[in-house]
């Protein structure tokens, strides 16, 4: 099958205050290189906000021990809503998935912090093991992994993929896979919790080296979730996509014609598409949307270009090379020359 994903460049989040949280995670999770902040209205998202166009400000910070980042995302001129609880087979993005190289040593360190609801570690029917991380809001699910980019003193890297409802397994499974290229599949169980019944797939798609930032992004994994024994609710039901909570998992394209033609070939659709390239702050690219066959959004990008140092106008144009060339180490390193402050 064709590589149209290179991996995870981010996991957008909707919040009430992007500056706090981006402390937050900076925190939380080594999220501390600041990749843009940007001020503009969200014109082309109208379909998902009330066929309004509503200003915003957006942040994507990274961690670059590996993996994708986050995008916090504020209305600037609308109160945003606070998703109510969210339960394991919601349909949508329930949790992200972050990657360690110590599951204990991120549960203490985790454990120790106020204000946050850490679980114990949890070895499950697959073999694996992980950690439930809820900030207040939302859920992260920690788990081992041996994919990095480069050393670091954090003990988490970055956004890896996403715990996903789904309200029909074999339809999704055919989406995730034959339209976006899950290929693998890591485990497929049945568990239960109190009382609640779950059909869980575990897909990855392992990192092929190809794309400028593939070696930084890494692997891929995402969890699928049906409940068996009851109607889910859909998360983002009668909700705004920037509300508060997980509003996008994003993905960083090779080729986005071609994505695009695959996507059709199988019924699926772009939803919104920027066309040619669109700026956020001195970062631009093409983006995309697609949605699951239960509406979660699929964020598609295919990156123009990346600043390195935004005060003196320093930048990476990925327009004017071979899309699928890698980036050589000591220049993605040089995204760490913006930090969050």
């Amino acid at each position: 099958m064709h590589q149209y994903l290179s991996g995870v460049q981010q996991i957008g989040i909707g919040v009430t205050d992007v500056e706090k949280a981006m402390h937050t995670y900076k925190h939380l999770f080594g999220m501390d290189v600041l990749i843009f902040d940007d001020v503009a209205p969200a014109s082309l998202m109208t379909q998902y906000t009330g066929n309004q166009v509503y200003n915003r400000r957006a942040i994507l910070t990274m961690n670059l021990k590996g993996g994708g980042g986050l995008e916090l995302w504020q209305f600037l001129n609308r109160t945003p809503q606070v998703t109510t609880e969210v339960k394991l087979g919601d349909l949508g993005i329930s949790a992200a998935i972050i990657k360690t190289d110590s599951l204990e040593k991120s549960h203490k360190r985790l454990s120790e912090i106020e204000n946050i609801s850490v679980s114990e570690i949890v070895n499950c029917e697959s073999g694996a093991s992980y950690i439930w991380v809820n900030d207040g809001q939302n859920d992260f699910k920690i788990i081992p992994q041996n994919d990095w980019f480069q050393s670091s003193t954090y003990d988490v890297g970055g956004i890896i993929g996403a715990v996903i409802g789904v309200s029909n397994m074999e339809t999704s499974l055919h989406f995730y896979q034959q339209v976006l290229g899950f290929e693998t599949v890591l485990y497929d169980i049945q568990t239960s919790d109190n009382g609640r019944e779950f059909r869980k797939i575990g897909l990855q798609k392992t990192a092929t080296g190809k794309g400028a930032f593939n070696k930084l992004l890494g692997n891929v994994v995402i969890e699928l979730v049906q409940i068996l024994n009851e109607v889910p609710k859909k998360i983002f039901s009668n909700r705004f996509w920037g509300d508060c909570g997980f509003i996008h998992l994003c993905f960083d394209v090779l080729d986005m014609d071609a994505l695009k033609l695959h996507a059709e070939k199988n019924n699926y659709h772009f939803s919104v598409d920027s066309n040619n390239s669109f700026a956020m702050d001195n970062a631009s690219g093409r983006f995309c949307y697609i949605e699951d066959p239960d509406g979660t959004l699929i964020e598609l990008v295919e990156t123009h270009k990346v600043p390195i140092m935004k005060k003196l106008g320093w930048y990476l144009d990925l327009t004017k090379r071979n899309r699928e060339k890698p980036l050589p180490n000591w220049m993605i390193k040089m995204l760490a020359l913006s930090k969050v402050k």
